[in-house]
């Protein structure tokens, strides 16, 4: 049964000439769960906007969008706010209230709904997903998995038939992304939810979707079942390196058809029926001579409360200079924190921080700032402060500054009227334009796609072969794999492990990429697809491959 039918809508942003969303149609089967995906500013955002009345952006629209038999603008406010659910990308966005409880029984108190009925579904939404134990917990206490589940929760307990989802495991760490991703099949298969998601994060996502549609240009130019849909995408590197790991794989290696492995268990079945396993890892690089230290933290202290608990906990942590250093771990691990204490913007109250040698206090009247190092915040919306991004690169009366990437299409624009991906560029070209010696990166890649992933992982060794020293905080472990030169993993406010990545994701079972885990006991200290692919290469068939 039909639930959603979208014909031929288009929509183009005002002084805009190019439409953001051109001739899209297609439709939702009730208990469907459909993913979207495409490069950055393709169109996927603002698509799914455009099926939630309240949060559809201004602009010129045709075409219809029909919900359940009716045209989307003649729903009842009533109907449009409860049975259509949206969950934003941002945990923060979406939360409205200071308590957990508060913020599930938000939507119904707006029902007008009895309140036995309000504390019958909030409890029964809070069993069901798991988070009865945060019932009367402050949202302020919440890692950011647990809000992004929160805001699932407080959706869901207003029943809705449809729930869209716009990159909602963004800033998720790989665990609570896995939660989320988890919690989303459960309520699709337990009960029959249709549900729509764009992302950028598929190696999880794709195998339990029913249909899989790529954008482009605000065009729909793939729509069908995943298996099918990646087997046309072979002549598309742009597209194919978003797909799951073990599809990657596959088409690397020279195959094809329609009978590609997803996930991890099915790609590691296809490495032991079809490659030898003599050659167990690839030739260990040569480490290069130590660096003197752009970056030493020694036993470092902090917490933002004198009441509350430690955040950072006797941190001790050095960066060479002329590297690309990674810092994974959880949500609530103090890999933020310690970009802030590093930067200057929070003081601990023990331990000493040191840049390129000199001791963080001592660098007086701004001098720390001017071409010595710059941060680029994990919400990059609060680095502008013009009202065009030409504005905001020429800040001060400078020049347009030289970008080693293409972003003069957006110069016009407001900042805040482009993706996500879009504005982590322009804040990227913002702190270079500053012409730091040490970066300091939180959440880079958040809402980039995997094309534009390879393509700033290629800018990143660009700076880092200029000189720069790069601190990146991550969630992102592929590109942690691909580029750093040493990761680091966070817990508690610490450092507890430190390495290249072959030998830093060859000994993590969680906190690891998919090619590692597809090939771990079989292959060793295997950090990428790319790695993983030049392997089985070196091993050659087997002859009873089947």
């Amino acid at each position: 049964m039909e639930i959603l039918a979208v014909k031929e809508l288009s929509f183009t942003y005002p002084q805009t000439d190019a439409p953001a969303v051109s001739d899209v149609s297609f439709s939702l089967r009730r208990g469907e769960l459909v993913t979207v995906c495409g490069a950055t500013g393709s169109g996927k955002s603002t698509l799914l906007r455009l099926l939630k009345r309240e949060l559809s952006p201004l602009g010129e629209q045709s075409g219809s969008v029909v919900f359940s038999g009716t045209p989307l603008p003649e729903l009842s406010d009533r109907d449009s706010a409860s049975r259509i659910g949206f969950v934003m990308q941002d945990p923060e966005q979406q939360i409205v209230t200071d308590k957990v409880w508060h913020e599930l029984a938000f939507g119904l108190e707006n029902l007008a709904l009895p309140q036995q009925t309000i504390a019958l579904r909030t409890a029964e939404t809070a069993s069901w997903l798991g988070i009865s134990d945060w019932y009367d917990r402050d949202v302020s206490e919440l890692s950011g998995g647990q809000k992004q589940i929160l805001n699932l929760a407080s959706v869901m307990v207003m029943q809705p038939d449809l729930l869209i989802l716009d990159e909602p495991t963004a800033q998720l760490d790989p665990i609570a992304a896995a939660e989320f991703i988890s919690a989303l099949k459960k309520l699709n298969t337990e009960l029959s939810l249709t549900v729509i998601i764009a992302e950028h994060r598929l190696g999880e996502l794709i195998p339990i979707s029913d249909r899989l549609m790529v954008l482009e240009k605000g065009r729909i130019v793939f729509n069908g079942e995943p298996r099918s849909v990646i087997s046309q995408l072979r002549s598309r590197p742009e597209l194919m390196c978003a797909m799951p790991a073990a599809a990657q794989l596959y088409t690397a290696l020279g195959f094809a058809g329609n009978d590609c492995p997803l996930t991890v268990r099915e790609g590691r079945d296809f490495i032991e029926q079809h490659f030898r396993r003599e050659i167990k890892s690839l030739p260990r690089k040569e480490a290069p001579s130590p660096a003197a230290p752009a970056l030493e933290l020694e036993d470092v202290f902090f917490r933002y409360d004198k009441h509350s608990p430690d955040i950072l906990r006797g941190l001790t942590l050095t960066v060479r200079t002329g590297e690309i250093f990674c810092i994974l771990g959880g949500n609530g691990s103090g890999k933020t924190t310690a970009l802030s204490a590093v930067s200057g913007i929070i003081r601990p109250y023990s331990g000493a921080i040191r840049i390129f040698g000199k001791r963080l206090r001592d660098y007086r009247n701004q001098s720390l700032y001017r071409e010595c190092l710059a941060l680029m915040p994990q919400d990059v919306r609060t680095m502008f402060l013009r009202p065009t991004v030409r504005g905001e690169l020429t800040e001060h009366g400078a020049e347009l500054p030289d970008m080693p990437f293409d972003i003069s299409h957006l110069l016009d624009k407001h900042p805040y009227d482009l993706s996500g991906g879009e504005q982590q560029l322009v804040g990227l070209a913002k702190v270079l334009s500053a012409k730091p010696k040490l970066l300091l990166m939180d959440e880079p890649t958040k809402g980039l796609d995997s094309h534009a992933k390879l393509q700033f992982l290629s800018l990143l060794r660009e700076l880092r072969d200029s000189g720069m020293t790069i601190v990146a905080v991550t969630h992102d472990v592929e590109l942690a794999a691909q580029c750093a030169d040493r990761c680091a993993m966070f817990f508690r406010g610490t450092s507890v492990s430190v390495g290249a990545p072959d030998e830093f994701f060859g000994g993590n079972n969680f906190y690891t990429t998919a090619a590692g885990r597809m090939s771990r006991g079989y292959y060793e200290n295997v950090p990428d697809v790319a790695s993983l692919a030049e392997l089985c290469r070196l091993n050659g068939e087997r002859e009873d491959a089947k």
